[in-house]
């Protein structure tokens, strides 16, 4: 029985390795399961002779509550960043200087495709897979040991490599990646599933391994490419080539355009080459990592704050096309704000179609003077999202037409706003058509009354069938509404208007996130509601009132006011009581007051690579800090993720206000 137990463990590490490292299977997936239903069948009669390295052991075990803190034994470093040929022979000519090398010592190089996904030190004691932790700080990671040994690439016992020892000790660095196909794969499953939709490959990875049950992580299409050796004990590596050609034989994938260059000539060849084709990679790269050979070279050239002298990154401009903008049209958000974006000539841009790209604002159109006809540079911001940088001044025919922000909402009609501390215009009626059904679906979010049996589906049925015009409507809902609406049975019908009826009792703060007020989310709804538990005396309050606030800035102030101030606004209140809805709170809410962050103002902007911006803001709350939507002289910190606001960022810059990423954002509260 452990004979064949035995085999069938050999059998399967061996199709595995063949399949995820040398993507060169020799048997078929109807094979593989045949024999993997084998093993788990033998384990199953014989749990005795389970091992932690049985390939059945992948599966990924029950949810976790928190991940643990691991502090790296040697530094997780960054690197410097060339953005220009220039930049990058300076780097070179820095090393020789270092070195010596003026002409008498050769230095090598080995470069690589920088793969965009998540850093990850992967330890193994006597063969044997141990543990694995993120980057984190550089210092300091988390713990994903369950999730980690999931990953088909990763090996869960070392291989034997020829003449050499396996090593006592070794910690494998790498990054944990998922191909562009498998994500855009996860993302149509998600969106099948009415999961959520992820941004890019990299904030998929990210994701995948930041869930706290690791059999979610274990059918995600997550591989791993093996770049470095952290701590070693028990082999002796003298290059990051032989670094390399170790971690290979030892089972682990490499990524197979890694090269190791004599010339640096040819370096920078490497690098044209890859900028020109990096749409023929299967997976995002957003540069190349150039790194000195040998260890003894990058011991002697040493480290510099957290950069090692020894590598630099050679980052790719981000991918652009021209094409002729034909019209500027309007889009309606959820909150009112007016977005401006372009019509254009289709462009391929790196292998996508792009015939819209956003304009942001009107001071970006006019401030670039960006006019309609105009033959425009459009570029993929981050690879991704489209936006026009510009206009080509000398295509110009004298036919192009300037344009500027008409004065009322394109949907309702409505006088238009902006705030002078703002770029953005906005509609405040909220009962904008344009806006409704986003609306809708806000006010029935979890976040907000969290409504049970709606969602976008029968959001958009309500509106476009006219069953209501505002949110307050939905509490005038009655079966004899569905009566010709196809797929509402009795039984949907009956859960729907029990959600709704049910929700007619939440407390003050979820209505006032519901309500959809810009700047106003649940974390600032709950600090409203600590000084203003009846909605009354929220809608009198003045500019200095709420000013009085801490963590209520100058800006959400005025929002507050404008918002309350408009007379459909203050109309909607009134129906909403009407209806029964629950407009006050018997008492005020009480919120921490002890905790790492107790008394400190947070503002956030841009993405976070594993945080949406809802559960950053309960991390900050739950230790007694408060999030705000507009940066000011009360905010203490600026959270800053992919994509920040500009007008957050400079403002931010301009005060002297400290900026955190996420990694520092958790350091502060201890997780």
């Amino acid at each position: 029985m452990q004979d064949r137990v035995n085999e069938l463990r050999r059998l399967l590490h061996e199709h595995n390795h063949r399949y995820h490292v040398l993507d060169d299977p020799i048997i078929s997936d109807a094979e593989y399961d045949t024999l993997m239903t084998e093993l788990r069948e033998l384990e199953a009669e014989h749990p005795e002779l389970v091992t932690t390295d049985s390939p059945t052991q992948r599966v990924g075990a029950t949810p976790t509550t928190a991940f643990a803190k691991v502090r790296h034994k040697e530094p997780m470093l960054s690197l410097a960043n060339a953005f220009d040929v220039g930049e990058l022979r300076a780097w070179y000519g820095r090393v020789r200087k270092l070195l010596g090398a003026e002409g008498s010592v050769p230095i090598s190089f080995v470069v690589e495709p920088k793969i965009d996904g998540l850093a990850m030190a992967i330890t193994y004691r006597a063969g044997q897979f141990q543990g694995a932790a993120t980057r984190g700080d550089g210092m300091t990671g988390e713990d994903v040991t369950a999730n980690i040994r999931t990953v088909g690439s990763i090996p869960l016992a070392l291989r034997l490599v020829d003449d050499r020892p396996v090593p006592r000790v070794i910690e494998v660095r790498g990054e944990v990646y998922m191909r562009t196909a498998d994500f855009e794969h996860l993302n149509e499953m998600q969106a099948a599933t009415g999961g959520k939709l992820f941004a890019n490959p990299r904030n998929a990875a990210a994701g995948s391994l930041r869930q706290l049950d690791s059999r979610i992580t274990a059918g995600r299409p997550l591989r791993f490419f093996s770049y470095a050796v952290g701590l070693i004990e028990g082999v002796i590596l003298r290059s990051q080539w032989d670094t390399l050609q170790y971690l290979r034989a030892l089972g682990f994938a490499v990524n197979p355009d890694i090269r190791r260059l004599d010339d640096f000539e040819a370096v920078i060849d490497y690098c044209a080459a890859w900028m020109s084709r990096r749409s023929e990679l299967p997976y995002e790269v957003d540069g190349v990592v150039i790194k000195v050979d040998r260890f003894d070279q990058q011991a002697e050239l040493g480290v510099v704050a957290h950069d090692p002298r020894w590598a630099i990154a050679f980052k790719f401009p981000a991918r652009e096309a021209t094409t002729t903008l034909r019209a500027i049209t309007l889009n309606v958000g959820r909150t009112g704000r007016i977005n401006p974006n372009a019509e254009l000539d289709p462009v391929v841009i790196g292998g996508v179609t792009v015939a819209h790209a956003t304009l942001h604002n009107e001071e970006y159109i006019v401030g670039r003077d960006i006019r309609i006809d105009d033959r425009v540079t459009v570029k993929r911001a981050g690879d991704v999202i489209p936006k026009v940088v510009g206009p080509l001044i000398a295509a110009r025919t004298g036919t192009e037409q300037p344009w500027h922000m008409p004065s009322t909402c394109p949907s309702c009609a409505e006088p238009i706003q902006r705030d002078p501390d703002e770029a953005d215009y906005y509609c405040v009626n909220a009962r904008c058509p344009a806006q409704l059904v986003r609306r809708v679906e806000h006010w029935v979010s979890k976040a907000a009354l969290d409504i049970v049996g709606i969602g976008e589906e029968q959001a958009r049925l309500f509106v476009e069938k006219g069953l209501i015009t505002d949110v307050a409507d939905l509490y005038l809902l009655t079966p004899e509404h569905f009566t010709e609406q196809a797929g509402y049975g009795t039984k949907k019908v009956a859960n729907i208007l029990n959600g709704i009826a049910a929700a007619k009792d939440r407390p003050l703060e979820r209505l006032l996130t519901g309500l959809g007020i810009r700047s106003v989310g649940s974390s600032v709804a709950e600090l409203l509601v600590q000084h203003y538990y009846v909605i009354e005396a929220l809608m009198m309050a003045t500019d200095s009132d709420l000013n009085a606030i801490m963590g209520i800035g100058p800006h959400t102030a005025t929002t507050i006011i404008e918002f309350f101030g408009h007379e459909p606004n203050r109309a909607l209140i009134h129906k909403l009581q009407r209806v029964g809805v629950r407009t006050a709170n018997a008492a005020p809410v009480v919120v921490p007051t002890a905790g790492a962050l107790a008394g400190k103002t947070f503002v956030l902007t841009g993405s976070l690579p594993t945080l949406t911006r809802e559960q950053a803001t309960e991390l900050i709350s739950q230790q007694g800090g408060t999030v705000t939507g507009t940066v000011s002289k009360k905010t203490d910190y600026l959270v800053v993720g992919d994509s920040p606001g500009g007008s957050k960022y400079t403002k931010a810059q301009q005060l002297g206000i400290p900026q955190l990423d996420e990694a520092a954002l958790r350091q502060l509260v201890g997780t």
